[in-house]
């Protein structure tokens, strides 16, 4: 059958199974649009109040389920307005596919009204990217698109599509979902040596990441851990992958992890990564990292194999086919001196915790994300903005399920949290919470309106201490308490700000009030917006301090300190 192109960009969308798209309109992508609103009652779009906004909605959908999240917005300071938010999801591997107008090709490169060169501008934070000139490209392209974006190593993928491109039109034949591209398979003799090295070590750990969580494999983690009698630990993009009711699980380790997981770490004779990138915030110094252990690596993507860690062996291949392999050739084993190291660790972290909750200058955020791991369910996703309150969820939330947590974690997004939030109640069809805090919920509040114009169920806790938290806790720690603009001092009001959306504002300053305000808030329908307020000198701890290594390790600070 004969279509336009706009049509053919709704069709393929729905070929591709999608269901929900984020986006906001404008002169370029009119007949896309138009095209949307036809086929209205077999896909649904959902309008943000930014495009900053809608990247962070696909984002979060994708992240919460598993699929390829759909972001559309018009030519020159619609497609500007993404790019943050594909660079998020390209630094965190996420599956996206941005869809962008531009002025007809024949305009393109005379610098016309809203014209912008977003494939150049986004080449570097794209997994590829795409300018259709011919309309007999657009389909080819939009399935490769979405080929791209969920296969190997996931991310965003940008496909630009000038006026008359939409406007001509071209016969379209429907075909079914694109598949995920083959994955190559690891070299037997590397995976011989893997092998060998975890059946002779004494100390094993394993440190899962962000491409356990996209493959699903945290059952598979937990029975390697089992058979080679291991301890577990990740960085802060595997949160949620491995459940925290395992025993071997020892929680995030790095710059703000668990004590026992980072300690852990350093103690280990042997470091099996699995979907980890070594990051700089996850080893601290790299010189002094893994001194005394070897290293095997196992990854999808050939590029993070000795890109910031050198390691003694590399697996580069499907990690599902990697690990199940690893899982059945090593031996069974019993190791009751690590073990009984490990237990050790955690009675160390349960008294440095109970001494940082004593020297607390008033609410500790612990006693909140209590609150938070007691009413939510095993469904709920818990997403985050950028800061301290990231940190904090990331060391006390509690996760039975993969995909309950959402934050971006290697670009650092301050404003992400809303955003990421919406599209992730919206994929999944459950309520979801998020953590954020004044500093990063100011960036795109906005979003506010979207979250309330769809009824959203969505339950916001902002803990607010009125500063830059974590620019305020560096400029304490090392920069001799000079707090250069990381004083907020403003006077919003978050409660009133809240109604004025729409949402239902509350503010308190204790835990038994917040317990009773959260709990409402999980029963009730809609958006609510509940404001903590805590001290600006509660600090994350433990704490790397900057350049620093596992032995420079900062656990607690006295109270008198803390000013």
């Amino acid at each position: 059958m004969k279509l336009t192109g706009s049509q053919i960009v709704t069709e393929c969308l729905i070929e591709q199974g999608v269901t929900d798209v984020f986006g906001y309109p404008g002169g370029q992508v009119l007949n896309i649009y138009d095209a949307l609103y036809k086929a209205g009652d077999r896909i649904n779009h959902i309008l943000t109040a930014h495009e900053q906004g809608a990247a962070h909605a696909a984002d979060g959908y994708a992240r919460a389920t598993g699929k390829v999240g759909v972001v559309i917005a018009t030519s020159g300071p619609g497609a500007t307005n993404l790019v943050t938010g594909i660079a998020n999801a390209m630094l965190d591997s996420v599956a996206m596919v941005a869809i962008t107008g531009n002025v007809p090709t024949h305009l393109i490169g005379k610098d016309s009204f809203q014209e912008i060169d977003i494939t150049g501008v986004t080449l570097p934070i794209t997994k590829h990217n795409y300018f259709i000139k011919d309309i007999n490209d657009l389909a080819p392209c939009l399935r490769e698109a979405f080929q791209l974006a969920k296969s190997g190593r996931p991310g965003p993928v940008l496909v630009d599509i000038p006026k008359d491109v939409q406007l001509a039109t071209a016969e379209f034949t429907p075909e079914g979902v694109v598949p995920r591209l083959p994955e190559r398979k690891s070299r037997d003799k590397r995976f011989d040596e893997a092998v060998k090295l975890i059946n002779e070590c004494q100390r094993p750990y394993i440190y899962i990441g962000g491409g356990v969580m996209s493959r699903n494999l945290g059952d598979e983690i937990i029975a390697l851990s089992e058979k080679i009698d291991g301890c577990i630990g990740c960085t802060f993009m595997g949160l949620s992958s491995v459940p925290d009711s395992c025993n071997r699980f020892l929680g995030m380790q790095g710059m703000h992890g668990h004590y026992a997981s980072s300690m852990a770490n350093k103690k280990a004779d042997l470091i099996i990564g699995i979907g980890v990138r070594f990051s700089d915030r996850a080893t601290g110094n790299t010189l002094k990292y893994a001194e005394s252990a070897k290293i095997v690596q196992l990854d999808v993507d050939r590029a993070e194999i000795n890109k910031n860690i050198p390691v003694d062996v590399a697996l580069v291949g499907d990690l599902k086919d990697s690990l199940s392999r690893i899982l059945e050739a090593v031996d069974k084993k019993e190791r009751p001196e690590w073990k009984s190291e490990i237990e050790e660790l955690k009675k160390e972290e349960a008294l440095i915790e109970k001494t940082n909750l004593e020297n607390a200058k008033g609410l500790h955020p612990k006693y909140i994300f209590d609150v938070i791991n007691k009413y939510k369910t095993a469904e709920t996703v818990v997403a985050t903005d950028v800061g301290q309150h990231q940190m904090w969820a990331a060391q006390f939330t509690r996760f039975t399920k993969s995909r309950k947590f959402i934050s971006s974690g290697g670009l650092g997004t301050m404003g992400y949290g809303l955003g990421a939030a919406i599209g992730s109640a919206i994929g999944t069809g459950e309520k979801a919470v998020l953590v954020t805090g004044d500093g990063s919920f100011g960036m795109n509040l906005n979003e506010l309106a979207t979250a309330v114009t769809y009824n959203v169920p969505l339950v916001i806790v902002l803990l607010n201490n009125g500063v830059l938290g974590m620019v305020h806790q560096w400029q304490n720690l090392f920069f001799g308490k000079r707090y250069s603009n990381s004083v907020l001092d403003r006077k919003t009001d978050f409660v009133l700000l809240a109604e004025a959306f729409g949402a239902k504002g509350e503010r308190t300053d204790n835990v038994e009030d917040f317990e009773r305000l959260f709990s409402e808030a999980m029963k009730s329908e809609g958006t609510t917006v509940i404001e903590v307020l805590i001290n600006e000198d509660e600090f994350v701890l433990p704490m790397l301090p900057p350049g620093g290594s596992i032995d420079d390790i900062i656990v607690s600070i006295p109270k008198e300190d803390k000013q």
